[in-house]
């Protein structure tokens, strides 16, 4: 039986991938499998359940970066979309891209049933779809698959909405690349971590009897 241990080392290990490919370790059932674990299982407020997942294997994870580059390029200066167009096609070389959305009905339905906290459900569904993202990079962190957290909405909303036949009232919050860690991209990122906060000035504890 897994310890404790395993999901902190998971928690350890997950950082954000950019050099991906297209070959992952594991099969597209297991991540499917992976996906279901996570709409079952992440916790939402006052258990509304309004986070949304769509996910993108292979040939569909390409066309939505070929979509974004579409919708990007006119709204771009000339002279910049050539950069913006390589960063994009990084994310193409990726095995996948999950989209999390926040299905806005059940958290209008439980803003009419508690009126009290009506102002407060918004920001818990944001909560837990957050949760979601996290759950999802971590698990896949764990299977040996890189990944990185993008925010191209609602740039992308129409379009998306329009291929995948999502609803159109559903809020796209973010979209996470997955794929195959390219030789060295990892030992390229534990070489350069990113600066630290002092740890006494974020984390604060009363009452220990350690």
């Amino acid at each position: 039986m897994a310890s404790s241990r395993d999901f902190l080392k998971a928690v350890e290990n997950r950082r954000s991938i950019y050099q991906l490919t297209n070959k992952i370790p594991i099969s597209d059932a297991r991540v499917e499998e992976i996906a279901k674990h996570n709409i079952l299982h992440v916790p939402s407020s006052f258990n509304s359940q309004s986070t949304r997942i769509v996910l993108l294997l292979n040939e569909e994870h390409e066309k939505f970066w070929e979509i974004t580059k579409e919708v990007l390029k006119p709204q771009m200066p000339e002279e910049q979309f050539p950069q913006t167009e390589k960063k994009l096609d990084g994310f193409k070389a990726g095995h996948g891209t999950i989209l999390f959305y926040e299905d806005p009905n059940p958290v209008k339905k439980l803003q009419s049933q508690f009126a009290l906290y009506a102002q407060h459900f918004p920001g818990w569904a944001t909560q837990s779809n957050a949760m979601a993202q996290y759950h999802l990079w971590t698990a896949l962190e764990a299977e040996g698959c890189g990944a990185n957290l993008q925010h191209y909405n609602p740039v992308v909303d129409s379009r998306v909405c329009t291929e995948w036949n999502v609803p159109q009232e559903w809020e796209l919050k973010a979209q996470l690349v997955f794929g195959g860690v390219a030789e060295g991209a990892r030992e390229a990122v534990e070489k350069n971590p990113k600066q630290q906060q002092p740890l006494e000035e974020r984390l604060f504890i009363h009452g220990s009897k350690a």
